[in-house]
């Protein structure tokens, strides 16, 4: 069973305070099983969004995987809203998570899946 999504956000909170990077949850979803997105903003008006992997793709049914959502290179800070508002309107219970690094850091680790 895999990790509640209300404890791994609280874990990769804690993960961004230890490299003292702002972290902020903007959007809170369901305590169990909401979907989790991380939006990098890299202080420039650009962001990278990390999202759930697809099926195929995950880690199993312990551990969450990675993807970028809007391709390799990072995008206008616009067009990841505009991504985040269509998977509300899939998901209402999805979780969205915001890091501040100029440096576009994302602290997942190998549990993402770079492109």
């Amino acid at each position: 069973m895999r990790v509640k999504s209300e404890i791994w956000v609280s874990a990769y909170l804690l993960r961004c305070q230890a490299e003292t990077v702002p972290a902020v949850i903007v959007r809170r979803g369901d305590a169990a099983a909401g979907a989790i997105f991380i939006s990098v903003d890299r202080l420039d008006g650009t962001v990278c969004l990390y999202g759930p992997a697809p099926a195929g793709l995950e880690g199993g049914d312990m551990e969450r995987r990675w993807v970028r959502c809007l391709g390799a290179s990072p995008v206008a800070s616009a067009e990841a809203s505009i991504y985040l508002a269509r998977q509300r309107e899939f998901d209402e219970d999805l979780w969205i998570v915001e890091i501040e690094d100029s440096a576009g850091r994302h602290f997942l680790g190998d549990d993402a899946i770079e492109d």
